[in-house]
């Protein structure tokens, strides 16, 4: 089997992941790198047998050898990379959030529908299939109607103001970096109750905390979907809350220890009952971020990988979610 040729667009942390979920896998090679600096991408090269380091992005985009490119730059040049890799006919793989708003994801989209190329917006939970066990117990009844949900990212970093999380300039803050997993899971758990994808809220209060530094070190919001279900999500970057998730039904709730990094597994909670039913997690040992690569391959030809990974559609309305939720708390 030919193995599909990967370009990795910036070379930190989240990058030096991919590569190896890419090296692992069945269906993938990495056979490039490109960082701002020459140095960069060398380091990056010698230490994953990247056989090309290139010094600048726009180099390489003009590799021909590379497919499909893996957008890991800082969040607020997502939006001009993924486009110019569009432009250069290259598949996509984008980093979470796919951009800093709306306006900047629907010129995303819209350049991957005009030179014909897959695109994903990287929420690695989605394409686990931890999360597909959730989904199939909402969607069979599992927990009778669904009616609130309960979803947290938070963690508590070591303030400095020059760490990308508290520094405004490359995207920081909590809503972005970390508020996009109770988010998505929100929006994923109300449109599998309704039936459809993903739900949309109705309404959204939001309340942060914004620091020094401009940027919402731990926010909270009250979202409203179709058929009265209530949404209490909370992120941070400077708060101990940790990762929770727990969906709340007329017979019962779900509860999902490790929602996000997908290393537990899913409760059942039946009312009267002592102890909750226990559904394994499938690929519990597996690398996280395999899954996503996997299905970059499996759904090239159809541009898009379907529900419960990000959808293009339901990348828009993540980011429209997000939007009103930075300007609730005053961003």
């Amino acid at each position: 089997m030919k193995k599909l040729r990967w370009g990795i667009l910036g070379c930190g942390k989240i990058a030096r992941k991919l590569a190896r979920a890419i090296g692992g896998s069945q269906t993938g090679t990495v056979v490039a790198a490109g960082s701002r600096t020459k140095e960069g991408a060398q380091a990056f090269a010698a230490e994953f047998r990247v056989p090309h380091a290139h010094g600048s992005y726009a180099e390489l985009l003009a590799n021909p050898e590379v497919e499909v490119v893996y957008i890991a730059t800082p969040h607020p040049w997502h939006a001009e990379w993924a486009i110019r890799a569009a432009e250069a006919g290259k598949h996509l793989l984008c980093e979470k959030p796919m951009t800093m708003n709306a306006a900047d994801t629907e010129r995303v989209i819209a350049a991957a529908r005009a030179y014909d190329v897959f695109l994903l917006e990287a929420f690695m939970y989605r394409c686990h299939p931890q999360t597909a066990v959730w989904v199939k117990l909402l969607r069979e009844g599992a927990i009778g109607e669904l009616k609130a949900i309960q979803s947290s990212f938070s963690f508590r970093a070591p303030f400095d103001p020059k760490n990308r999380l508290f520094n405004k300039g490359v995207g920081g803050g909590g809503i972005l970096d970390v508020g996009g997993y109770p988010m998505s899971l929100a929006r994923l758990a109300a449109g599998t109750a309704l039936g459809q994808p993903t739900a949309e809220p109705l309404s959204l209060h939001g309340e942060g905390f914004i620091g020094p530094t401009g940027v919402d070190e731990y926010a909270s919001a009250l979202v409203k979907f179709p058929n009265d279900i209530i949404a209490e999500l909370c992120c941070g970057v400077h708060l101990e809350r940790g990762q929770t998730a727990r969906l709340f039904g007329t017979e019962g709730f779900l509860e999902i220890p490790d929602p996000f990094f997908c290393k537990g597994e899913v409760h059942l909670w039946k009312p009267g009952v002592q102890k909750p039913h226990i559904f394994p997690n499938p690929e519990p040992k597996a690398d996280l971020y395999s899954f996503e690569v996997e299905l970059v391959a499996q759904h090239l030809a159809t541009r898009q990988a379907p529900a419960p990974a990000m959808m293009w559609e339901d990348s828009l309305n993540q980011a429209r979610a997000l939007d009103k939720w930075r300007a609730a708390v005053g961003l």
